[in-house]
């Protein structure tokens, strides 16, 4: 299947136009025309990434995170981006990213259904389009009134966690639920203004966290990969339904951290 072709299959699932316009999504690196045979995910272009796609001989590294963020002024082995770039290019990898274009058609519904959201709407309205609200995060009834760390657990379990940073009452009785994968901090005050009683996120600091609690708002912090890494096996579905006849490889699941 020809990269152009792949191309409009990852646009027809997360447009482009999605994108915030800060972001950088995209064919960023490679040649559109290029026969891809196989697809490498990866939730962010590591090292360990560049290397799995070549050792896997794939055609394509796509990834959540786009590993070329701001404007570069040069692409030399003695940078990091540089030195990803080159290994991908001089091995005939072809590099996409889909970020907030997927955040808004993708991660958030995918994030609401795990966690089994009712009635949900868009957390941080982006766009509306044909006169439906499109954006960042959802927040919704969840499946039954539950306690603080019975959520925690919940958001454990479906996220396959090992932990989660919590603030508030273990006791507190929630009902309503806003999630947020990845950078959360932002969405405090939307998750309060749309009555939430915690927000599932990542990324929150100490002030943040104990700030929000003070605003009756709980947070549990499953961190920016703990919650994003479902991006993975998301998109290895959607591509081995939509490329038929192409390779699908993913990245297994591997915190980018670990804890003593």
């Amino acid at each position: 299947m020809e990269g152009k072709e792949v191309i409009r299959i990852l646009e027809a699932q997360s447009p482009p136009s999605c994108a915030c316009d800060w972001d950088n999504v995209g064919l960023l690196a490679g040649d559109p025309d290029q026969e891809i045979r196989k697809i490498y995910i990866a939730l962010d272009a590591t090292d360990e990434a560049v290397e799995e796609a070549v050792h896997m001989g794939a055609d394509l590294l796509l990834t959540h995170h786009p590993l070329i963020f701001k404007g570069i002024r040069r692409i030399v082995k003695e940078d990091f981006i540089g030195r990803r770039l080159l290994k991908l290019l001089s091995h005939g990898i072809s590099y996409y990213a889909m970020h907030t274009n997927f955040d808004v058609r993708g991660m958030a519904a995918l994030s609401a259904e795990l966690l089994g959201l009712r009635d949900t709407r868009v957390l941080d309205v982006t766009a509306v389009t044909e006169g439906e609200e499109e954006g960042i995060g959802r927040v919704g009834r969840l499946k039954e009134p539950m306690r603080l760390k019975d959520c925690a657990e919940l958001v454990k379990s479906v996220f396959s966690l090992e932990q989660a940073q919590v603030f508030g009452d273990p006791e507190t009785l929630l009902s309503k639920a806003a999630v947020s994968p990845g950078s959360g901090k932002s969405e405090i005050e939307n998750a309060i203004a749309l009555g939430a009683d915690v927000l599932i996120t990542g990324d929150i600091g100490h002030h943040e966290g104990i700030d929000a609690v003070a605003r009756g708002l709980c947070i549990i912090d499953a961190g920016h990969y703990g919650l994003e890494h479902i991006f993975i096996p998301y998109m290895e579905e959607y591509l081995k339904k939509h490329c038929a006849g192409v390779e699908i490889l993913t990245q297994p699941l591997s915190f980018p951290f670990w804890v003593i």
